[in-house]
């Protein structure tokens, strides 16, 4: 920023530039209110340095007989000229952040955006140095109570399972092994934050958790050699709330964790839907097989009708609580049985737009979706 009067230069600013920076934090405060839905933006307020950040201005003034402070006259003090600037500045930018016309609307959403998102960037990082957590066992005692840490503190052998409510967690943790896997229960659905504000974000105590237990922040200000854990992996029922909740965590490490799924650290836990006993004659162990689809279990016992094997009664799990400890781990737990999803970013402009589309603020453009895409659902696969 340049500030003159009278065509002399005034570095050090003055009542000139202070007329100009309120009006300018004013508008922009006045026009984020008022659009706060479509921005994102939340109950949060801007400040001074979202509305200066990446500005550049020339600000001059003319006016008779000018006062300066100090020897060198290089601050402006006249006290009227504060309010006459202000003014000026207030009414021609909100002409222009208001105008309709096709132009001056496209600038000033592009202008509105960006000083939105450095206010996020400001907040995320002061929140960052209020929740970040390191690796060290002075602070493990910090973290939160219900996680279930492991013996080890080496990235690349470290797995956090994050795990669908207390009833799987009592499982998981016979079914860990606790030297290098962690557990994390979250209750319920966590806070959609595709469409929520930073703050209410890290307010949310699930998400906050779930940051802190990784250990290397969120948004901007995320490090990726800080985080405790090498594989992340969301552990949810195989039903329609739990596709859901993975939903919504992927959401969560989509926004403000997004080089944790860029280097392929991000993984879903693939459990199993049926268990189906084969009979063995004689004293010979029973064979036990795993399904993960009912197109599969049909197939499976179809097969084993054929070959005269007799079974015991299908069971089906509703929820990974219903697993044993033992069943758990051979199937989704232990690394030399279990099957894991890895989420890669592979288009991030596509992946941008479905979370956009899925889990924000529009509601029109997901009803046409639905509607769209209704003809193309399988009926049988509505588990009701």
């Amino acid at each position: 920023m340049r500030s003159f009067v009278n065509i002399i230069a005034t570095p050090k600013g003055g009542t000139h530039l202070a007329g100009f920076d309120q009006a300018l934090l004013k508008v922009l405060r006045k026009q984020v209110e008022a659009n706060a839905r479509r921005l994102k933006a939340g109950s949060d307020k801007l400040d001074k340095d979202d509305a200066l950040a990446g500005l550049t201005a020339v600000v001059t003034v003319r006016l008779a007989e000018p006062q300066f402070e100090g020897q060198t006259k290089e601050v402006l003090g006249t006290a009227a000229v504060r309010q006459i600037v202000s003014k000026v500045v207030e009414t021609e930018l909100s002409a222009v952040l208001t105008s309709t016309k096709r132009p001056f609307k496209a600038q000033a959403a592009t202008l509105l955006e960006k000083v939105v998102a450095e206010m996020k960037s400001r907040i995320s990082a002061r929140m960052h140095k209020e929740t970040q957590r390191r690796k060290t066992a002075l602070e493990s005692s910090s973290l939160p109570a219900k996680l279930a840490d492991c013996r080890s503190s080496d990235p690349e052998r470290t797995e956090l399972f994050i795990v669908e409510g207390d009833s799987a967690l009592g499982t998981a943790k016979l079914a860990r092994s606790s030297d290098h896997q962690a557990l994390l229960p979250i209750r319920g659905k966590i806070l959609n934050v595709q469409k929520a504000s930073v703050t209410d974000m890290l307010g949310n105590a699930e998400c906050a958790a779930i940051i802190q237990v990784i250990g290397a922040g969120s948004g901007r200000t995320f490090d990726l050699e800080s985080a405790r854990y090498g594989k992340v992996i969301i552990m949810t029922d195989a039903d329609v709330d739990g596709a859901h909740i993975r939903t919504l965590l992927l959401t969560l490490f989509f926004r403000y964790m997004r080089p944790l799924v860029e280097a392929g650290r991000v993984y879903a836990a693939v459990p199993p839907l049926h268990r189906i006993e084969v009979v063995n004659p004689g004293s010979k162990a029973n064979e036990v097989v795993y399904t993960y689809s009912e197109a599969e279990m049909r197939r499976t016992m179809s097969s084993l009708a054929k070959r005269g094997k007799k079974t015991k009664p299908l069971q089906r799990y509703k929820g990974l609580g219903e697993m044993d400890a033992d069943q758990l781990a051979e199937t989704t737990m232990d690394p030399g049985h279990r099957t894991l999803r890895k989420v890669t970013l592979s288009d991030i402009e596509s992946a941008t737009g479905v979370f956009e589309l899925l889990m924000g603020g529009e509601v029109g453009p997901r009803k046409d979706f639905i509607i769209d895409s209704a003809g193309a659902l399988d009926r049988e696969r509505i588990d009701a």
